[in-house]
């Protein structure tokens, strides 16, 4: 899964967060922005994704509203 594609999809769009891959050959993350933008980002992630990645599922949890985002921008973490 290359993350490079999902960073540009994640500025595009004007959401903030991370993304990594696991061991397992998964991705984990976390997406902070208004409610149509993560979305929309949940929406790519889930149907589009990187050009090379094959999509089985996804599960998305934890969703709250908050108050203030608590990230500036959207990176990669290995």
């Amino acid at each position: 899964f290359s993350n490079q594609y999902t960073e540009e999809e994640a500025r595009k769009l004007g959401v903030v967060g991370w993304v990594k891959n696991t061991h397992q050959g998964t991705v984990t993350g976390q997406v902070q922005g208004p409610e149509d933008k993560v979305n929309a980002m949940k929406s790519w992630l889930s149907k589009v994704g990187s050009p090379s990645s094959r999509i089985d599922r996804t599960s998305f949890s934890n969703e709250k509203e908050i108050s203030k985002l608590d990230f500036s921008g959207f990176s990669t973490r290995y």
